[in-house]
């Protein structure tokens, strides 16, 4: 079991990697696949583009007038991402939901970083089969779903327990 300076410790060294490899992998993309055509790999499965996204999630609100999407994904995003790492902190759940919070506020951060310095996003993997494929995404959007995935699965798992203890 690791100690309350132990999991604080390890939850930081994620919330660090993960910003680090999101930082790095977003640089990499710029300098090397910016107005190169489209890598594909593995039967076409695994794609590496680039493209810089200003909208959120799949671009969404990327046609928003400049002054409000600006507003909306700085200013809200921001203060959405300050309440959710208050919440996170005071949380008392497991290792789990302490994990997901830590990979969900460093992807959040990480995009929220680049729209504030930049306006934009910076994206270049793809995934599918055939015509059905994912959007173009980075890494902080994967440890944003990881994130999310890994906090439905830890409330799962409480409920369960909760459930045997009915």
């Amino acid at each position: 079991m690791l100690s309350k300076f132990g999991k604080s410790f390890a939850l930081l060294l994620l919330v660090v990697m993960t910003i680090g490899c999101d930082r790095v992998t977003k640089q990499l993309a710029a300098e090397n696949l910016a107005g190169e055509p489209v890598h594909s790999y593995f039967a076409d499965t695994f794609r590496l583009t680039y493209a810089e996204n200003v909208g959120g999630f799949l671009s969404l609100g990327a046609r928003l007038p400049s002054a409000l999407r600006n507003a909306v994904f700085t200013v809200v995003t921001g203060a959405l991402l300050l309440v959710l790492a208050l919440f996170a902190w005071r949380q008392r759940g497991s290792m789990w939901h302490a994990a997901a919070f830590s990979l969900f506020i460093a992807g959040g951060l990480s995009n929220w970083f680049d729209r504030v310095s930049a306006g934009r996003v910076v994206d270049f993997m793809n995934l599918g089969i055939g015509w059905l494929r994912t959007g173009i995404f980075n890494v902080a959007d994967v440890a944003i779903m990881v994130g999310a995935a890994l906090f439905v699965l830890a409330e799962l798992r409480v409920r369960r327990a909760q459930g045997n203890h009915e």
